[in-house]
């Protein structure tokens, strides 16, 4: 039980990714996951599913919405073990077709979303001595797409930030780490949507002959939230199969 008795804040945790990460804690021991999404529809299943679940709504990008549920989770639990950034959005276009609108969504959610949660979670594991702060980038982030200029922005600045943080929050003696699990293409709910014919040549070119699956992410999320990485820090696991090497 690799996250027995800890305490555990996911964001975009009610769906895809996040669920998977949240379910993967609850199973691994936790005492209490908090899985944080925009919306609640999916709570109830994931609740009566996992009695360690505790969904709650809240906005990334509304930082006195954040702060107030991470004092309420502090209050109610006297720490937080860990925290994963995995909220995150999408709106492709070519950088011609781009709007300012669809710069600003994705610079919100999910490099700014990034921001506010880590600022207000890491100060409480700092002074508590100990925590992990796993934040999901995207092999985007470390090596461009087409069409993704405002993800890729996002995801490899999330890198940049975690290095940082990696530093920062490792001063006066505390153990706070902070890492980055990069995926690849990841059968979500999202690209079940996708035409399999459209998925093909990706799968052709990754070694490993498939595309990730959610436990996949999560496994990895699990690793670098868990004592079994307690001497690894600032560092980015891509789980893609090869796809970039």
């Amino acid at each position: 039980m690799r996250m027995k008795d800890k305490v555990c804040v996911v964001t975009g945790g009610a769906r895809g990714i996040g669920r998977g990460i949240a379910e993967t804690f609850a199973r691994e021991g936790a005492a209490r996951v908090w899985a944080l999404d925009v919306n609640d529809a999916d709570f109830p299943s994931l609740e009566a599913a996992h009695p360690a679940i505790k969904g709650a709504v809240v906005n990334v990008t509304d930082a006195a919405a954040v702060a107030a549920l991470v004092e309420r989770i502090k209050a109610e639990h006297g720490r937080i073990d860990v925290l994963v950034n995995n909220a995150g959005i999408t709106r492709d276009a070519l950088i011609q077709k781009m709007g300012d609108a669809e710069w600003d969504a994705v610079i919100d959610v999910n490099l700014k979303g990034v921001f506010i949660m880590t600022r207000a979670v890491a100060p409480i594991m700092m002074e508590g001595g100990s925590g992990s702060i796993v934040s999901i980038s995207s092999i985007v982030g470390l090596d461009g797409n087409i069409g993704q200029t405002n993800y890729a922005a996002t995801k490899g600045a999330v890198v940049a930030m975690t290095k940082g943080w990696a530093k920062e929050f490792a001063r006066k003696g505390a153990k706070v780490r902070a890492n980055c699990v990069s995926p690849g293409y990841t059968r979500t709910p999202m690209i079940a949507t996708v035409p399999e014919k459209v998925l093909e040549p990706f799968i052709a070119r990754t070694p490993l002959g498939r595309l990730a699956e959610i436990q996949d992410i999560a496994n990895a999320v699990l690793f670098l939230s868990s004592e079994d990485s307690a001497f690894i820090t600032g560092q980015v696991i891509r789980v893609d199969g090869g796809l970039v090497l």
